[in-house]
């Protein structure tokens, strides 16, 4: 079966940056499963998995603006220290969820001083080029009830 919109697909993936460093990989762990179509995986990324079948490999570089999106400098903020618990450990790489006007997002803190912490509310992944090495591993017809829920039931799915 050829993966298309409304198949439930199984794939064990690399993710490396332009450097080569290893951003994120399903190896020694479950295969990722997801819903083809739903826009669960980066636009790029689904755009190359469409037609490929269980046991093919895809190698696909994929831009930021198919990806994670371009790095945004609104979304980086330098707020007073005191915006936070006073006995709050705070450093650069810690990611938390922040109340915005779009709901909670999830930010990064990037630079801490006495008086300010910033703040950066981009996808870690913005502004990247990614290179996918994937391997799809099962591709099936969704259930209804898995296309009514949005997620696959069994092993690799999510459960909420």
């Amino acid at each position: 079966m050829q993966i298309a919109d409304e198949t439930a697909v199984l794939i064990h993936y690399k993710v490396k940056s332009d450097a080569g460093e290893l951003l994120d990989s399903s190896e020694g762990d479950e295969p990722l499963a997801y819903i083809h179509g739903q826009g669960d995986l980066v636009a790029g990324l689904e755009q190359a998995l469409l037609g490929k079948a269980a046991g093919d490999r895809v190698q696909v570089v994929v831009a930021p603006e198919e990806g994670y999106g371009v790095h945004e400098p609104a979304k980086v903020q330098t707020v007073p220290r005191d915006a936070f618990e006073a006995d709050a450990t705070l450093e650069p790489g810690m990611r938390f969820q922040a109340e915005s006007d779009d709901g909670d997002v999830l930010v990064t803190v990037t630079h801490v001083t006495d008086d300010e912490v910033t703040v950066d509310a981009n996808h870690p992944l913005a502004g990247q080029t990614l290179h996918f090495d994937v391997e799809v591993i099962a591709v099936r017809a969704c259930t209804a009830e898995e296309l009514e829920h949005g997620h696959i039931h069994g092993p690799g799915g999510h459960h909420h």
